[in-house]
């Protein structure tokens, strides 16, 4: 059984960090891209970052470029999200994702394997 389980959201001041972490189990991590997505209260999913299988390449929107690094640990299974610097805009149930020898893609349509998300609050 596939599980990717979430943690590390909660409530931070604007202007702060917090870090998201995503563990894997069920499947062959390393075959796997990763992706981070969020959704907003009222709005649709959006993509975040992505990390590929190996190498390390990375992918971020462009609202968070700059504040957020995305991270894997393949010996251990799970995929982090370093966010920085929050805003209020960055409010949103946040989701990791798992891409079978995926290219790090935006396409959330294109992700097997999803986790259940973690809300992360930024006041202001």
């Amino acid at each position: 059984q596939v599980q990717l389980v979430e943690s590390g959201g909660g409530l931070v001041q604007a202007g702060g960090s917090l870090r998201l972490s995503c563990a894997v189990s069920g499947l062959t991590f390393s075959n796997y891209a990763m992706g981070w997505f969020r959704q907003a209260p009222g709005k649709e999913r959006e993509f975040v970052a992505a990390i590929r299988r190996i190498g390390g390449s990375t992918y971020y929107t462009d609202s968070v470029k700059g504040r957020f690094t995305i991270s894997r640990d393949n010996a251990k299974n799970t995929v982090y999200l370093q966010m920085n610097s929050l805003k209020p805009e960055d409010t949103a149930v946040y989701y990791c994702a798992a891409d079978y020898y995926g290219s790090g893609t935006y396409r959330e349509q294109l992700y097997d394997y999803w986790g259940q998300g973690t809300q992360v609050t930024v006041s202001s």
